[in-house]
């Protein structure tokens, strides 16, 4: 078995490059495989403002729209047994990834794998609800992004 990386685009209001799923998938796999999840799957969906806002309303209370919302398969009902182990789902607002590259100052694409990043250390357990716990995630996202984009 391996990883598998499902990615589904519910969204038409940005045009999405095949070389940003590739990236997306390929920074998923090496996230898994650096976490020893060689037998396990991700699903990344690619939305708008108005989906994800549902989302953020109907799970966590906060009717707005938002850049990502991960949910983890570990949450909640235990899932029967399976080959695979399937780690849920990273949700991405296309839209709102556009307005926060351009207010970072940064690339779509880097702004898009930030969050293809920060929501798969969700799905693994990683937080940022208190400083010690946001440390450890910003460590990680920082070396991954650093292995993708500051190779230089």
């Amino acid at each position: 078995m391996a990883i598998q990386v499902l990615v589904n685009n519910l969204q038409k209001a940005i045009e999405i490059k095949k070389e940003w799923i590739d990236l997306a998938c390929y920074i998923v796999e090496m996230i898994l495989k650096e976490h020893g999840l060689f037998n396990s799957e991700v699903s990344l969906v690619f939305v708008d403002d108005d989906y994800i806002r549902k989302l953020n309303r109907d799970y966590r209370g906060i009717d707005k729209p938002t850049d990502v919302l991960s949910f983890a398969m570990d949450e909640g009902e235990k899932m029967p047994e399976c080959d695979v182990r399937i780690l849920g789902d990273v949700i991405i607002s296309l839209p709102t990834v556009k307005r926060q590259a351009e207010a970072y100052g940064h690339t779509f694409e880097r702004e898009l794998i930030f969050l293809v990043i920060h929501g798969t250390l969700h799905l693994l357990g990683y937080d940022h609800s208190d400083d010690k716990e946001r440390e450890v995630m910003s460590k990680q996202e920082k070396e991954f992004l650093t292995l993708l984009f500051d190779r230089e």
